[in-house]
């Protein structure tokens, strides 16, 4: 078996038993990264020189017996919207193609401190804004399954380098469901936690009361362990949650007897691919026939949840992305004729169109006479959703839909239509407008080949529940496929 096959959680404990180097690892890492990167252009940033010491370091740690965790030694890539100390952070935009931080972000300090090795910074839509990878300052990101269509995104650069090996696991983050889309694209796991559970310090906000760190896996026992390591009250974060329940590992069990999964109605009407509604309802039927009561629902106000959330989402973007101006740091015009003009001049060559077009559109809800009848509304039908959540969650553990209402697109075919795109995310967003948690896994490939998600919806901070309904799915398929 090669190195590179071994999920990181396997990894690690070959390393402490003393079976591979830490450094061995990225050897067989970078080797990859040299293969398949011009090709599939997963990273934005590689720091080889800087794992190779920090490696180095924790070899030392783990054969003194300092280091012992189920990561410790594991190559890791951070998606470019994450701060890292003294290493280039962009959000795939030119107007930070100059921007090096002077501290980390808290989950990937998390990370470090169980020994995990940072790799590189990987590839996303600009500012987190697309669901492509195709909005990148630098270039568009493949998927690994086939180079001719995206990976998802915004966290498409993350889930293709886990997807090809790049990497053995990665982290992204989720405002609309940019992790577990291109988990769905790229085949492999990845998890939103409850918003609150994973703290925001250092993630570069797009939009702040919807955005969530979480990982891009090869299974699931991986995406459990890594939650668990990055999960953490953190003062820094005023929405920081503190928990006693983050022992996501031990809901690693084979057993959803008895467990209730509700099935929304309105996710399998018009604009679903057949062969996903096959393969996700395919997907029930094996937990029903493990034990679980699965039953069809009503999950009221779905068409609202697209216009709602772009909405919020560009309103708060606006307001975060003001900071961008060229006076503090990154990217300033060299030409320019007074403060106002290179504001101006700065943010016009700075920002990519998608930017662009979603800090217009958040600056128009948000300005006078327009805030009651577009934002206002906005928050009170988020509230709904919640509300209609609550109510569903009453009766069941875990919502069971698609992913995303296709597999992953051919290159070039979003971006022509924005619209088109946006609906593209009709399966994830409520569960950001809710705080709720989400999980992608792999459930099937269409007739092209490419992979198929099964997504799995819990009630906030019941993490536990999906991860024991979706290792347990796994477990039924053979391991990860």
């Amino acid at each position: 078996m090669s190195i590179l096959s071994l999920t990181a959680v396997e990894l690690s404990d070959k390393i402490k038993k003393g079976e591979i180097k830490v450094t061995q690892a990225l050897d067989e890492v970078f080797a990859q990264i040299d293969a398949k990167e011009k090709q599939l252009n997963c990273y934005v940033t590689l720091e080889k020189e800087k794992a190779y010491a920090q490696a180095e370091e924790v070899q030392k740690k783990i054969d003194s017996g300092e280091l012992t965790g189920p990561l410790a030694g594991v190559p890791f890539a951070i998606k470019d919207n994450m701060c890292t100390e003294g290493t280039l952070t962009t959000c795939s935009s030119k107007i930070l193609e100059n921007f090096v931080p002077t501290f980390t972000a808290e989950a990937v300090k998390n990370l470090e401190a169980a020994g995990a090795v940072i790799i590189g910074k990987t590839n996303m839509d600009e500012f987190a804004m697309g669901s492509t990878t195709e909005t990148s300052y630098y270039g568009v990101t493949r998927n690994p399954h086939n180079p001719e269509h995206v990976p998802g995104g915004s966290s498409g650069g993350s889930a293709a380098a886990v997807a090809a090996d790049e990497c053995f696991a990665a982290l992204g983050s989720d405002t609309g469901g940019s992790i577990r889309q291109p988990a769905s694209f790229c085949g492999v796991v990845g998890m939103k936690p409850t918003y609150g559970t994973v703290s925001r310090y250092g993630l570069i906000a797009y939009g702040s009361s919807l955005d969530q760190i979480g990982p891009l896996t090869k299974d699931v026992r991986d995406c459990a362990t890594i939650l668990e390591t990055i999960a953490s009250h953190d003062s820094k974060d005023s929405t920081s949650i503190p928990r006693k329940d983050t022992d996501f590992t031990t809901a690693l069990v084979d057993d959803v007897k008895g467990m209730r999964i509700g099935i929304p109605r309105d996710y399998f009407g018009e604009g679903l691919d057949p062969q996903v509604k096959e393969a996700v309802l395919a997907a029930a039927q094996v937990l029903k026939e493990k034990g679980a009561i699965v039953e069809e629902f009503d999950l009221s106000l779905v068409e609202y949840a697209i216009p709602t959330y772009y909405t919020i989402a560009a309103a708060e973007a606006s307001s975060n992305l003001e900071r961008f101006d060229g006076i503090k740091y990154g990217y300033r015009a060299s030409e320019y004729e007074g403060l106002h003009h290179m504001y101006k001049k700065t943010r016009s060559e700075g920002f990519g169109p998608e930017v662009k077009r979603r800090i217009m559109l958040g600056s128009f809800v948000l300005s006078s006479g327009y805030y009651d009848a577009y934002y206002l509304k906005a928050l009170r039908v988020k509230a709904l959703i919640k509300k209609a959540f609550d109510e569903a969650f009453a009766k069941y553990d875990v919502i069971l839909g698609p992913v995303a209402p296709t597999t992953a697109p051919k290159l070039g075919e979003s971006l022509a239509d924005p619209i088109k795109m946006y609906l593209g995310d009709i399966y994830t967003i409520a569960v950001n407008l809710a705080g709720l948690p989400g999980i992608s896994l792999p459930c099937g490939k269409d007739e092209k080949g490419l992979p198929i998600g099964l997504q799995l919806i819990g009630d906030c901070f019941r993490e536990k529940k999906l991860i024991r309904m979706a290792y347990s799915y796994e477990q039924s398929r053979g391991g990860r496929s």
